[in-house]
């Protein structure tokens, strides 16, 4: 509904130049469900379930660098800064510019990708990271959206799970890990911090490392009285 009122209110606007009409038109609110988070466990035997190592390694940098599956399809070799150990990401969300992180586990199962793709003659030094069927194209974002649901079944993984529950359960890990919020903010490329503090909902160790008032009063005291006189 808010897309057809985003279109309307720019066909009143720029199109036929009649911005008071666009006044009139309201956006929805929606409720914001909870995201859907993997245990470090699940996220292991997901990477295990997949049938090769270019969807095994797709798969790792959604995880591994909290990358948005639009960001996993438009990577290239050259956007891996090893020296730096980075990621440049040139087409994120909004057409904004970051970097994000490469752990060294992540940099080595992309090299053993490198290896196993030049052997297959897919893999160029200015070419995608993870091309499709067709390699002068990149791997679509539906087809990474199946190979997660396809994993997620041989993983007997019974969540609703996508793409984006990699990116979630990176974000919700590094949170309850104790990793400060404006940190995630920026490896996420969030653009508000009121985004990224929703993952504080589903920081479930966050939420037991912290102590109820109601257990505070098994272990207080009986209060003294003062001593009279």
């Amino acid at each position: 509904m808010n897309s057809v009122v985003a279109a309307l209110r720019f066909f009143f606007t720029h199109t036929i130049d009649r911005p008071e009409l666009a006044r009139r038109l309201v956006r929805t609110a929606h409720a914001r469900k909870i995201p859907v988070v993997l245990t470090l466990a699940e996220v292991k035997r997901l990477l295990d379930a997949t049938t090769c190592i270019k969807h095994q390694a797709a798969l790792s940098v959604a995880y591994g660098a909290g990358l948005r599956v639009g960001e996993v399809s438009a990577l290239k070799v050259c956007d891996i800064d090893s020296k730096r150990m980075l990621l440049r990401i040139e087409r994120g969300k909004g057409g904004r510019y970051r970097n994000a992180m490469l752990p060294e586990g992540l940099l080595v199962l992309l090299r053993d990708w490198w290896r196993a793709g030049r052997q297959q003659g897919v893999l160029h030094a200015d070419g995608w990271l993870f091309p499709g069927q067709n390699a002068t194209l990149p791997i679509s974002t539906r087809q990474l959206h199946r190979v997660v649901v396809q994993a997620a079944e041989v993983a007997d993984i019974t969540k609703r799970v996508g793409p984006h529950t990699l990116r979630h359960s990176f974000a919700t890990h590094l949170l309850e890990d104790g990793v400060d919020i404006r940190v995630i903010q920026a490896l996420l490329g969030h653009a508000k911090l009121g985004t990224t503090a929703f993952y504080t909902q589903v920081a479930t160790k966050t939420m037991r490392a912290v102590v109820s008032p109601l257990d505070r009063l098994a272990l207080a005291g009986p209060d003294k009285k003062a001593p009279s006189g």
